[in-house]
């Protein structure tokens, strides 16, 4: 690949980093920089690559305006026994990104042009701060300061990282004025945030079956119960065929865990509404509240374009590997998946992950013999009620009475008799039925 509008090549680390940082981060599409390979795209390889990523993680933390921590990722890739370093970074939702030394101006604000990082005219400035996104859960007060984060630094420390006692600024979880932010409120031990997962036994949302709340804790550990819940829920169906037997899952379990990630981290919490998750006889809907972000296409959502919403979720999802690189959450459900299992609107997005034919028509089986059971139990204490208001009443009667057939009810009478529920007294004829105390 050549350089072009998304990507950058170089050859080393140099001084003007942030800057080519700053122009993806304020360009549309975000980009890609590759450390390790030279203009021509030949690959030259990084010497000492740890210590290099430590340097941009390092850079890129202090010298860029607002916090760009969240919106990219450095990965490591080894081609012909050389290393290439690959910094994506997503299109920032905080324009304009500038370099903390250089200020807010023509010297500190890029923008990407073609293939070059080109000096943003200040008028475009001026136009974007106006527009910066002020609303974000970083900005938004918690309502509750006397916040706790142990559950927090329980998972921080299983992947052998340690929260000092700057956590909360190095995390992004302060808004300017030092209070503790919304995104701080999703990360307490506790709080008022509930994620549902509701089960269905027909195909629209009358015959409520379970109902789990999953929350008022840790978003992180909130977001493990779900996870662990429709795993549990992703049961593998076997289908014996003449040559050999063929397991397969109700959902593929890649993209599963990625539709779930996204709902979560992407979700407009703002609005206080947390995305639900909603299981159906043939198919699993994920609801996540927010429409695309502003400026975004269907198109550029479907080609992974990285934009997001929560960049403070972003980061700490990240330090803890339940997410992916930047952007790969859409294109490895679509590897799955059609386009067509997402719904857009302005309040939200929904991702319906379909039952596969096979594993769909043996639920339907099942939820067909259940509702049976429940329409014969309902029938037969409407058989008691008729009895009570009326012993002498006949078969015919009772038949009518409650819109089946005869024979259906002589079945149901049958296993009442045996059952020692109801009794016959005297002839079928000239005789009554009575209902035993039991």
């Amino acid at each position: 690949m050549t350089e072009n509008h998304r990507i950058e090549y170089k050859q080393i680390l140099t001084d003007d980093l942030e800057k080519e940082v700053v122009a993806f981060l304020n360009y549309k599409f975000g980009g890609v920089i590759y450390l390790g390979i030279d203009k021509d795209a030949n690959i030259i390889g990084i010497e000492n690559p740890d210590d290099t990523q430590l340097k941009i993680k390092d850079r890129l933390k202090n010298n860029i305006l607002p916090s760009c921590m969240g919106l990219f990722d450095i990965v490591l890739e080894q081609n012909r026994s050389k290393y290439v370093i690959k910094i994506i970074i997503a299109s920032g939702p905080e324009k304009p990104y500038y370099i903390t030394k250089k200020g807010l101006s023509e010297k500190g604000c890029f923008i990407r042009v073609g293939s070059a990082s080109e000096p943003m005219p200040v008028r475009m400035i001026e136009d974007l701060f106006s527009k910066r996104t002020r609303n974000s859960i970083g900005k938004i007060v918690s309502n509750q300061q006397d916040l706790t984060f142990a559950q927090l630094k329980i998972y921080y420390e299983a992947k052998d990282l340690i929260l000092n006692e700057n956590f909360t600024k190095n995390l992004e979880l302060l808004t300017q004025d030092n209070k503790l932010n919304y995104v701080a409120y999703l990360m307490a031990d506790q709080n008022g945030t509930s994620i549902k997962i509701a089960k269905y036994a027909s195909l629209d949302r009358v015959d409520l079956i379970e109902n789990n709340e999953y929350g008022y804790c840790s978003l992180i550990k909130a977001t493990k119960a779900v996870l662990d819940k429709l795993e549990i829920e992703n049961k593998t169906s076997a289908k014996i065929t003449a040559k050999e037997r063929i397991e397969k899952r109700l959902w593929n379990a890649i993209a599963l865990r990625e539709a779930v990630i996204n709902a979560i981290i992407h979700n407009d919490y703002s609005r206080e509404i947390p995305p639900k998750f909603e299981i159906f006889p043939d198919r699993l809907e994920i609801t996540s509240y927010g429409g695309l972000f502003e400026g975004m296409t269907q198109d550029e959502f479907y080609s992974g374009l990285s934009l997001p919403r929560n960049k403070e979720l972003m980061r700490i999802f990240k330090d803890l590997e339940m997410v992916e690189q930047l952007g790969s959450g859409i294109p490895r459900i679509l590897k799955s998946y059609s386009k067509e299992i997402f719904t857009f609107s302005n309040s939200f997005i929904r991702t319906t992950l379909p039952i596969s034919e096979s594993v769909y028509d043996e639920n339907s089986k099942i939820t067909q013999q259940k509702s049976s059971v429940k329409s014969s139990v309902k029938s037969s204490v409407k058989i008691i009620e008729l009895i009570n208001q009326n012993q002498n009443i006949t078969i015919p009667e009772i038949a009518k009475s409650i819109g089946i057939t005869t024979r259906a009810i002589e079945k149901q009478i049958a296993k009442l008799k045996e059952q020692g529920i109801i009794k016959r007294i005297g002839p079928d004829k000239g005789g009554y039925w009575k209902v035993l105390d039991k």
